[in-house]
């Protein structure tokens, strides 16, 4: 009997094991939507450009379809090949390799100086850049760190503050070498949000809010740079052929798009007169070509994802799968962030900062590491649905068993003792009486709730009338 029920059970593990998943629909139309949009915009915005550069046409276009290509290639394997638990299992080493990777512009040959900021690594003919990586890096180990120490992040002051130390040790790397301020800003504002979405209450980020807030300041202020991108920013028409260049043309491009746009291909401010027009500044060709129409579709596309992220977030939390769950929210907020400021930026409601538009702008690295973010999201869409899939095989195949086990029980002779039956029959068993006694109770307690509802008057009315009968006794009856 013994053999029979682990020969059962072993057939049911592989069943589970066999059950697949599905990935979120939503993100990954969301996903292939934006990369495409992106390779159609890249390739609008860039011919200009290249020919001014001497070089061919499509070079841009031709560099970001490789970088795409590249990243898609790296997201399918995650989403493949990936695991999320093993990736938890060597996220507590990702603060190391973290900083390490941001160190490595330090090695005389390898980091690279562009306009100014050595944030580059020379990779041969490809040039990488550190801090895009370090998002995705901070987002894993924030993720796995809230899994793991939930309780003292909520309640303890220290479990806070050391989350924030190591997202300050990577923002003082980025100030002081890479001299990249929106990265930090950006990694800074993950932080807090991933923090919040674990639990910590809110009057307990007031103190590492005020704490951070005057460093930032003071390095807006050491560097001359910022303060002018500050000036320029409340008063771009001031200087509108100096430091009001960027953000005039940007302005300019978006109001030339109206409604509907100017149509594809149709700008004039990739001319060479916006700067940056395939990166930083293309959500300004896209309000120009395709006009409000364009711009609403876009913000959209990235409305629909973040809420996927968040939504797919919170079931894994429901299902106990913290470290998945605080994963998709963290690589949520990031897209959602950065979304907003390079979008902002072009619209001239934040200060020119050089974040890209995520999917959408030129950029390898940026592509790169979004890629494989999506890849780590779509990745723990696939395994919740799996789990869901599983839960419902496992109930479906309980009430079979139960009751399989119930009849076994009922069969047995009435004086075999039920202490010799198998431990499977006997939990089965008493999990059947169990159902069956709840059941006759609350049967029970429905009928004396309806017993009770009915009036005493009419009850007694309708039940027929009939004469007391007087009890006789003995020499009663001869009177």
């Amino acid at each position: 009997m013994d053999g029979r029920f682990d020969t059962a059970a072993s057939r049911q593990a592989t069943r589970f094991d066999a059950i697949q998943g599905r990935f979120d629909p939503w993100l990954l139309g969301c996903f292939i939507a934006l990369a495409a949009l992106g390779l159609v915009m890249v390739a609008s915005s860039s011919l200009a450009i290249a020919e001014s550069r001497d070089l061919t046409p499509l070079y841009y276009f031709n560099r970001h379809a490789a970088f795409l290509g590249v990243g898609i290639l790296l997201a399918g394997l995650v989403m493949t090949r990936g695991d999320i638990r093993r990736i938890e299992q060597y996220s507590r080493l990702l603060p190391i390799i973290g900083i390490l990777i941001l160190l490595l512009v330090l090695v005389p040959g390898l980091g690279h100086t562009v306009k100014g900021a050595r944030r580059w690594i020379s990779l041969g003919p490809i040039g990488f850049q550190p801090a895009e990586a370090v998002k995705l890096i901070l987002i894993v180990w924030l993720a796995s760190y809230l899994a793991r120490f939930s309780d003292e992040v909520k309640g303890a002051w220290t479990a806070m503050f050391k989350a924030f130390g190591v997202a300050l040790v990577f923002s003082a790397i980025l100030l002081l070498l890479h001299k990249d301020f929106g990265t930090t800003a950006l990694v800074l504002a993950i932080t807090a949000g991933m923090m919040v979405l674990g639990g910590v209450h809110m009057p307990r980020m007031v103190l590492p809010v005020l704490a951070i807030m005057p460093l930032l300041v003071l390095m807006i202020l050491l560097e001359p740079y910022r303060v002018q991108r500050l000036v320029s920013f409340s008063d771009p028409w001031k200087d509108p052929f100096g430091s009001g260049y960027q953000l005039t043309n940007a302005l300019m491009a978006v109001g030339r798009g109206e409604f509907a746009g100017v149509g594809l291909g149709g700008s004039v401010q990739k001319l060479s007169y916006l700067p940056e027009a395939y990166t930083d500044f293309i959500m300004a060709v896209i309000a120009e070509e395709l006009g409000f129409v364009g711009v609403c579709l876009v913000i959209t596309l990235y409305a629909v994802l973040v809420g996927r992220a968040f939504w797919i977030g919170l079931q894994c939390v429901e299902m106990r799968r913290h470290f998945a769950g605080y994963l998709a929210f963290g690589i949520g907020l990031w897209i959602a962030l950065q979304a907003f400021v390079s979008i902002g930026v072009n619209l001239g409601l934040l200060p020119t900062k050089g974040l890209t538009l995520p999917l959408v702008s030129s950029g390898g690295s940026s592509i790169l590491v979004t890629c494989v973010g999506m890849g780590l999201l779509l990745r723990v869409s696939w395994e919740l649905e799996r789990a869901r899939r599983q839960v419902a095989l496992r109930r479906d195949s309980a009430m079979p068993a139960t009751a399989a086990a119930v009849a076994t029980v009922d069969a047995r002779p009435a004086n075999e003792s039920a202490a010799t039956s198998p431990k499977p029959v006997r939990e089965a068993a008493n999990v059947a009486a169990d159902m069956l006694a709840e059941a006759g109770e609350r049967t029970r307690s429905t009928l004396a709730r309806l017993l009770d509802r009915t009036p005493k008057a009419k009850y007694t009315e309708s039940r027929p009338r009939r004469e007391r009968v007087e009890p006789s006794f003995g020499g009663a009856s001869g009177q």
